[in-house]
């Protein structure tokens, strides 16, 4: 059901309506697809004999491997051995929606996962839930409808929920879940208001539960080594930004272009990659924002959302970002950052594979462009991993929700400037980073 916001083809899972829920969301459920991923499961080689011989396994002790090099010092090395924890170890998931992202994106980056393991999942759809439980191992008492989602609090392998669902649900399901005792990811947007998103950040403070939205762009290694630019200066002062983040969308109707599901259109579903990126590369806060929205006459699919976004936001630097965001055109997923002796561009920016980074510069007088090599990690391995370590570790996720409710904000100001057709003041921020938590760890970046 619940695609992630970088692809134009959606299915859906039916979803059983909870007690008491709404008549839009009983249509929702009741147009609901059911796609299913076929996910293959490899044959075991038969190792009898090397287990016979092999020596017993220590149960506790330092559990890292290493080998020695194969290849001369003046070769290229090898990188280190992922060395992940044990799996008793490792921090329990349930994923709640098994759509399109949980089902090609989440449940396979766990075999990428140092420290975060799926153990539970929740859905409307018992038959698939069975199939997907059987693939991955889960236990059936570890499969939960969504009226028995509260029964998680139950399962002492649930330590974190990763809420996989329209835009709408999150703030249900993340009260909830914190209230189950259990900590949170959530996918972005954070919730269709600033009240959603204030009610949750306090759900989970009352529980003593931890909270953190799934920003997998700030995890993710080239767009970090490009921040790492902006922030060092590299190429003197940014001085602007542009961010492109389009798709074409299909004509299906589908959750995206409802209103009261989605909160909105382009801009909180695909847009907010572009707001939130600047945000992360600057670690400076907008002061001002202006807007213009445009959707074409008679589609039907932007009957209720906006399909066309373009915005400007002015920091205190002085950095000027133009972004631009659609669901009606084709697919451009890029940025540019031009500082004063330099650019980095990185095509694609946000794509779940494939990204790539070029820096063009002049140092000695003549222009070069550098490629730095894309380290290929998985970026929801890498943001689950982090949430674990902030698990075991009792540290505040680098984009808690306070994070998904300052982007809350800045788009509220986004639709009202493009409303009024006038820039909108935000209030000014000087710290750096003032909503962000711990930093992921370097090796897992």
């Amino acid at each position: 059901m619940f695609q992630e916001n970088t692809s134009a083809s959606i299915s859906f899972e039916t979803i059983a309506p909870a007690p008491g829920c709404d008549e839009s969301r009983r249509h929702f459920i009741n147009h609901a697809g059911r796609g299913l991923l076929a996910v293959g499961v490899a044959s075991a080689l038969p190792l009898a004999a090397a287990q016979a011989e092999a020596a017993p396994v220590p149960a506790t002790g330092p559990t890292d491997v290493k080998l020695p090099p194969l290849n001369a010092p003046t070769e290229p090395q090898s990188g280190p051995l992922p060395n992940p924890d044990p799996v008793d170890q490792r921090v329990g998931f349930a994923l709640v929606g098994l759509g399109h992202l949980t089902l090609e994106e989440l449940l396979p980056a766990f075999g990428q996962c140092k420290h975060a393991k799926p153990v539970a999942l929740v859905s409307g759809d018992a038959d698939k839930m069975g199939k997907i439980a059987r693939q991955y191992g889960i236990k059936p008492s570890s499969c939960y409808s969504y009226q028995t989602y509260d029964q998680l609090k139950d399962n002492p392998e649930v330590e974190v929920i990763y809420i996989v669902l329209p835009n709408s649900m999150h703030a249900e399901f993340t009260i909830r879940g914190a209230q189950a005792g259990k900590h949170i990811l959530c996918e972005k947007p954070m919730a269709n208001s600033v009240k959603e998103c204030e009610d949750m950040i306090a759900a989970c403070k009352k529980a003593g539960k931890k909270l953190m939205i799934a920003y997998r762009i700030q995890y993710e290694p080239l767009n970090r080594m490009a921040q790492k630019h902006v922030r060092d200066k590299t190429y003197g002062a940014t001085k602007l930004i542009q961010m492109t983040n389009c798709q074409n969308q299909a004509h299906d109707r589908q959750w995206r272009h409802q209103k009261k599901l989605a909160g909105g259109g382009a801009l909180p579903d695909i847009g907010l990659y572009c707001l939130n990126t600047t945000r992360f590369l600057l670690g400076e806060e907008p002061t001002e924002v202006s807007a213009q929205i445009y959707s074409t006459p008679g589609d039907d699919r932007f009957r209720e959302v906006e399909e066309n976004v373009s915005f400007t936001m002015r920091f205190p630097s002085g950095v000027i970002s133009q972004c631009m965001t659609g669901y009606g055109s084709f697919n451009a997923k890029s940025y540019a950052v031009y500082a004063e002796t330099g650019t980095i561009k990185m095509d694609p920016a946000f794509t779940y594979q494939g990204l790539a980074q070029e820096r063009v510069h002049a140092p000695s007088g003549k222009q070069l462009t550098e490629k730095p090599s894309n380290p290929h990690k998985d970026q929801f391995a890498l943001e689950m991993d982090h949430m674990a370590e902030c698990v075991r570790q009792n540290k505040t996720p680098y984009t808690p929700g306070e994070e998904g409710l300052q982007d809350q904000r800045i788009m509220e100001a986004i639709y009202k400037a493009a409303h009024d057709n006038k820039p909108v003041k935000l209030p000014t921020v000087s710290k750096i980073d003032a909503f962000r938590g711990s930093p992921p760890m370097e090796e897992q970046a």
